[in-house]
């Protein structure tokens, strides 16, 4: 399969937030190069798109990308941008830039897993138990489940026949995710309510997904907290060298 790579300059106006991640210099290499490093290694990759600034990623790695597409300013259109180059494939890889300290073992057993549940969509959370127990000084953003507490990875697998079904409902949750009322009328009341009490269960969220989008999605609980560890700010750009 092919991988795509978000590598996008991000627009905020909060304080130590980190822009043009991709081309951040960690130790001796760009943010960007530890993840090409890995999905290199990863037998089951073909070609690896990146989308970003064509010109500074041209300039600085366009020797060990296989495709560099102009980003813009929509993370969804980048995506599908991406996943247009190859209109016939059945599977994709989707990944953001700022997960430096990702393994090869991390994406394989994503895509093992992914494969095995035959979902045209699957997504990768990370335990927070097992975030402590390997970093302890994280700081990560937590969602409470019924099955325990739970942050979001940075890998989406995805049939890539099914991108104009999704593409609408991902603008609208991008678009509105911090308005819990408009979430609430596309997710429904009683699923944001369960979200917010901690009682969810992670098959309700995929049995949601298939309702919503009528697709196969399928949620993976990764054993790699790598896969979950972005950098966002200064300070993480620490943690990571601690450990790299």
């Amino acid at each position: 399969m092919n991988a795509i790579v978000l590598a996008g300059e991000k627009l905020s106006a909060k304080e130590n937030v980190l822009k043009n991640k991709a081309l951040i210099k960690i130790k001796d290499k760009y943010m960007l190069e530890y993840v090409l490093d890995a999905l290199h290694n990863v037998k089951a990759i073909d070609k690896i798109v990146v989308v970003g600034s064509k010109t500074k990623l041209e300039e600085a790695l366009g020797d060990r990308i296989d495709y560099i597409l102009e980003g813009t300013d929509s993370i969804v259109d980048n995506a599908i941008n991406a996943l247009d180059l190859f209109p016939c494939e059945k599977e994709a890889l989707l990944m953001t830039c700022d997960i430096p300290m990702i393994t090869v073992e991390a994406i394989e057993h994503f895509i093992m897993e992914s494969k095995k549940s035959g979902a045209d969509l699957s997504y990768c959370i990370v335990d927070k138990k097992l975030n402590d127990e390997r970093y302890p000084e994280v700081k990560r953003t937590y969602v409470k489940l019924k099955e325990g507490y739970f942050t979001g990875g940075n890998a989406f697998y995805l049939n890539p026949e099914i991108k104009d079904k999704v593409r609408d409902f991902f603008e609208k949750m991008l678009d509105n995710r911090k308005n819990p009322v408009k979430m609430a009328a596309i997710l429904g009341f009683g699923f944001v309510l369960r979200l917010a009490l901690g009682t969810l269960a992670i098959n309700a969220i995929k049995e949601k997904v298939d309702k919503l989008l009528g697709i196969n999605a399928a949620v993976i609980i990764s054993p790699y907290p790598e896969i979950g560890n972005d950098v966002d700010k200064e300070s993480d750009i620490k943690f990571v060298e601690k450990y790299l």
